[in-house]
């Protein structure tokens, strides 16, 4: 995760970020308590997102709605997306009311 606009750059109330996934590799199940936005600007992710599967290549967005539980991998070769979100968001592991900061969207 490399940061890109937030408070700390100046954004009062968008944060953007690149994520970048080696082949094969995957988040961790979680949930991020703000709409996404996930741009993918090289490789291809598999997103699974409250049950539901989806692909997403370079050039193709998807929405990630607030509270969905959800799981990004990148297929096949590393995989590189620019993600917008809403100023504040946190994030949670299923099953936990604990809400973690994202120190990259700040």
């Amino acid at each position: 995760m490399f940061g890109l606009a937030g408070p700390s750059q100046g954004s009062a109330e968008v944060s953007t970020w690149r994520v970048r996934l080696d082949a094969d590799m995957a988040t961790p199940v979680h949930i991020i308590d703000r709409e996404q936005v996930w741009m993918a600007v090289s490789g291809e992710f598999e997103v699974v997102a409250n049950g539901e599967t989806e692909q997403v290549k370079a050039g193709q967005a998807v929405i990630l709605p607030a509270g969905a539980v959800r799981r990004l991998k990148a297929v096949g070769s590393p995989a590189e997306a620019f993600v917008a979100m809403g100023v504040g968001g946190k994030a949670m592991v299923p099953g936990s009311e604990d809400k973690i900061p994202l120190p990259w969207a700040d």
